[in-house]
């Protein structure tokens, strides 16, 4: 038995550890608080034992160090772990042969999400594209981080409430089994540069950050497994990675693409991607943007999984010589599966069902990718696709073959050579179409597309695939500030918002009576009133005229949480319209048009138009609805009055595209032109208390839309 008490602990032999239970233990210089440098030994931890490196209540994204560090010492084993409150909970080098089992790494460093329920923040996207100079463990953090080791083994481990569960850097003949690093902000498993590895039968569920079921499904590069810089030869099997930003998020890799300066060595750009993967039998469901994405890279093979409820099935952009079959692929809002300049693929014996396309195909002018060294060098169009011997039923389309005119290149093939055959379509309102200069598919008749099924070894005791089946839908993501909920853990969810009014409902139903700290507070008073198996805290505004906040600490399930928000009695009165005179061009007659705009009256301004338009959203009413606005060109314009007390305050706006601010008729903040999602931020000074008339424009050109509104004290500082 060896007692840890202290930073810097060398373990130099085969034992047992034991720590004193509430003991912080503080990674002072980096480097690791218990550090293993001899080989061939047994690291394990006593029953009980947990190593922590900062105080119960520590911000997550405050945490700092590294519990384990071992660095140069083959054939060790780590066993029963439990290591919380560091940015990095073990993080190992040149460890060949390692063994880490049965450990637990959850409750480590993740990021603060700024994005919300009604609006996006582009600021959560991830930068996966880099990790030469360990990027990943030194911005996001890691549960457990190997790099430059090979024959690993890892299995039988858990993590939760942390951004990544397990990171792998330039790791070969790894074996990562059983393990279930669900309801992360980041990765369940993330590859770079690591090829020859076998991952199978391991649960990364609920990898996911920017999500708002019917608002916005992004993912911003969150993954249940990623898969980026020429990782090659992997077989992914029988994982189960629902509910993830994508399923399985591939890329061949900056150094691959030429992004990056090559190494000072011979080098060619001829056949680099993540290349040769085995991709079998995996459930990539329900993901906010895709089930399976794997780009620039060559010879994969994809077949057996579950493809349901996402964006895309499948996306394979500038891929070749992929197989594609016997997946079930199904419900997908745009295509199951879509490829751009893509060619010699294999599509064939899949269920497509209930997509919007099943297999889109499609050639677009990429005049900056067309710049880059692989591309240049291995593009070979998009011809010599065989989509054969599918089952589509209740697509609207089956199959789209669409591009528009390619660059002015004599040498880069302009045809599309597509072969279908034997494909079956039942109640497909559109079995084949053809958009913008398609050439038409051969439909020849064939025999079976020729391939042999790899015979697999697989490890591992547990089955996570249909495991979780009773949280599917793409509605069981619910995002917390920390990342997605565990649907286990009690969480007071935001459901209604009504003028004046905020009601909180707390899941799990059922239990105890939740404790309040207060009831009441400057401006408002709260009421908790059990309804319908669930407790409902409804908090209320005493002042109609006033903007009031207000915070309040809840108790339930032994876990506390602070609720907060904002109050308006009066709400916002909401034109909108659609328009035909550019504002950007023609504000007069754009003002003109917004003569005829249909008003309502909304409590909050947060008008998260995604894809649709006023017409689609149903806090503007039904005469708005019934109204059947555009999607594109339209207007919004919304006004109150607000008693603000006097200070400093801060104003800010999500839109898509043009936005204007007035307060008392003066502009204080403009965004007059297109773009994406996008905050802008004004500072108002109030020397004394008094009534302010606002009144926020907004016009929509094309694609997404949103409009969100806030106004809040301006922090010191800002």
């Amino acid at each position: 038995m060896v007692r840890v008490e202290a930073d810097d602990t060398r373990i130099t032999r085969s034992c047992r550890i034991e720590i004193a239970p509430g003991t912080v233990l503080e990674d002072r210089n980096g480097n690791g608080v218990i550090q293993i440098t001899t080989p061939n030994i047994l690291v394990e931890f006593a029953p009980g034992t947990v190593l922590m490196g900062a105080p119960e209540g520590t911000r997550p994204d405050a945490l700092e160090g590294f519990g384990v560090r071992v660095e140069g010492a083959h054939g060790v084993t780590l066993r029963g772990l439990r290591v919380r409150g560091y940015r990095g909970a073990i993080w190992c080098t040149e460890a060949h042969g390692l063994i880490v089992e049965d450990c637990d790494w959850s409750d480590n460093f993740r990021q603060h999400l700024d994005s919300t329920p009604e609006a996006e923040d582009a600021g959560d996207w991830l930068w996966p594209h880099e990790n030469d100079g360990n990027e990943w463990l030194q911005r996001y953090g890691a549960g457990l981080y190997v790099e430059d080791s090979h024959r690993v083994t890892i299995r039988r481990n858990r993590a939760r409430r942390v951004q990544n569960g397990i990171c792998l850097d330039r790791v070969r003949g790894a074996a990562v089994y059983d393990n279930d690093c669900s309801f992360l902000s980041g990765w369940g498993l993330a590859l770079y540069r690591s090829s020859d590895n076998l991952i199978c039968r391991n649960a990364f569920d609920f990898c996911v950050r920017g999500y708002s079921h019917g608002v916005y499904s992004r993912g911003q590069d969150s993954a249940g497994i990623l898969v980026f810089e020429q990782c090659n030869n992997n077989v992914i099997a029988e994982n189960s990675a629902t509910h993830s930003g994508d399923g399985l998020f591939g890329f061949a890799g900056r150094e691959a693409l030429g992004e990056d300066p090559p190494p000072d060595e011979p080098w060619s750009y001829e056949g680099l991607g993540c290349n040769g993967n085995i991709i079998a039998r995996n459930d990539f469901s329900y993901a906010p943007a895709i089930g399976v994405e794997m780009t620039f890279s060559f010879g994969n093979q994809i077949y057996g999984n579950r493809l349901k409820g996402s964006n895309y099935g499948v996306w394979g952009g500038y891929s070749q010589y992929f197989v594609i079959t016997d997946n079930e692929i199904a419900d997908n809002a745009i295509a199951g599966v879509a490829i751009e300049h893509g060619s010699h693929h294999r599509i064939f014996g899949n269920r497509f069902e209930n997509n919007a396309r099943g297999v889109q195909l499609w050639w677009d002018v990429d005049e900056g990718l067309f710049r880059h060294p692989w591309v240049r060098e291995n593009h070979d169009g998009l011809r010599d696709n065989v989509i054969a011997d599918n089952l589509f039923r209740g697509d609207r389309v089956g199959v789209e073959l669409r591009r528009t005119p390619a660059p002015r290149d004599p040498a880069v093939p302009r045809d599309m050579e597509t072969l279908l055959s034997g494909n079956r379509f039942e109640g497909v309102e559109r079995p084949v179409a053809v958009l913008e200069e398609g050439q038409p598919p051969q439909e020849l008749e064939q025999g079976p597309v020729a391939w042999e099924e790899p015979a697999l070894e697989l490890r591992g005791e547990t089955r996570p695939v249909g495991a979780r089946e009773h949280l599917a839908g793409r509605e069981n993501i619910v995002m917390t500030p920390w990342g997605p909920w565990d649907h286990e853990s009690p969480l007071w969810r935001l459901e209604e918002r009504t003028a004046g009014v905020q009601a909180w409902r707390l899941w799990p139903a059922g239990g105890e009576r939740p404790r309040l700290e207060a009831e009441s507070g400057p401006g408002w008073r709260a009421r908790l009133e059990e309804e319908g198996g669930h407790w409902w805290l409804r908090v209320r505004s005493e002042d109609p005229e006033a903007l009031v906040r207000y915070a309040l600490a809840v108790r339930a399930a032994g876990e506390e949480q602070l609720l907060q928000g904002r109050l308006f009695g009066r709400g916002w009165e909401v034109g909108v319209f659609p328009w035909t005179r550019d504002p950007r061009e023609d504000e007069a007659g754009w003002r003109e048009e917004a003569r005829a705009a249909l008003w309502t009256r909304v409590p909050l301004l947060h008008l998260p138009y995604g894809g649709g338009g006023p017409s689609d959203l149903e806090v503007l009413g039904a005469e708005v609805r019934a109204a059947g606005l555009p999607r594109d060109r339209f207007g919004t314009l919304a006004r109150t009055r607000m008693r603000l007390p006097a200070g400093r305050w801060k104003l800010w706006t999500l839109s898509d595209d043009g936005v204007r601010v007035k307060v008392d008729g003066e502009t204080v903040l403009e965004n007059w032109g297109w773009h994406g999602p996008t905050r802008d931020v004004a500072f108002l000074e109030l020397p004394e208390e008094r009534d302010v008339a606002l009144e926020v424009e907004h016009f929509e050109l094309d694609g997404h839309a949103v409009l969100a509104f806030g106004l809040e004290p301006a922090p010191s500082g800002d």
